[in-house]
């Protein structure tokens, strides 16, 4: 659908450079009592907009691609693929269309490995088959690492603008210019309290820098600046 809400269709090799990350979703997320599957909305830190998923796999893949400064707008099932299988007519929306730095389509579907059944699968290879043929990537992808996701939920807490303040950022820069422990460095800023939120949200912008993937962030979890080039 277009931001109208009109429903166009339209070969995907006419409409690949359509801002799919813009696209209003083409289907509603069902709530309704006894589900078992949480639906909800993502506030993007990226964006500044609201974008819907289904799942809290969902929610974590779209917190990755809201901390990704790769990627600059993405929008929840924004087309729907549609295809001839064996004389039946198909069709598939994708969980995510998103934006990269350098102006590519990225199509993400969210599936962990253990529930792909022979319906998805056929999905997921008609779908890479039609982003191949006009230049977009192709990912399916079951959520993040456990490490991964841990930290990065947590600094998503952080991830909205009230929780940055220039001059402590900029002392926090200067103090972390060298790899130093997280709560050390914080301290010699100044009261943690007010440190700390700053420092969270400097890591969730990149300003700052971790390893978010080996283990769960601590006090002695060794942080750095971010070379600026």
């Amino acid at each position: 659908m277009d931001s109208t809400g009109a429903e166009q269709h339209a070969a995907l090799a006419l409409s690949w450079n359509i801002p799919f990350e813009r696209a209003m979703a083409v289907r509603t997320f069902p709530s309704y009592r006894g589900q078992k599957n949480f639906p909800g909305l993502w506030w993007s830190a990226t964006t500044g907009e609201h974008v819907g998923y289904e799942s809290w796999v969902e929610r974590d893949v779209l917190m990755m691609m809201d901390f990704d400064p790769d990627i600059v707008a993405f929008a929840a099932q924004p087309f729907w693929l549609i295809w001839l299988q064996e004389d039946r007519v198909r069709r598939h929306a994708p969980d995510y269309f998103a934006r990269t730095v350098d102006g590519q389509g990225l199509v993400v579907d969210v599936r962990p490995d253990d529930r792909i059944d022979l319906a998805a699968a056929e999905s997921f290879t008609a779908m890479a088959r039609a982003c191949a043929e006009v230049g977009w990537e192709f990912r399916r992808t079951g959520g993040p690492s456990p490490e991964l996701r841990a930290n990065v939920h947590w600094l998503a807490g952080y991830r909205h603008p009230r929780c940055f303040q220039e001059d402590i950022a900029e002392q926090l820069l200067e103090v972390f210019a060298s790899p130093a422990p997280l709560l050390r460095g914080a301290q010699k800023v100044g009261d943690r309290l007010a440190v700390l939120p700053v420092l969270y949200h400097l890591l969730w912008s990149g300003r700052l820098t971790a390893d978010l993937a080996s283990a769960v962030l601590g006090p002695v979890t060794e942080i750095s600046a971010r070379e600026v080039r």
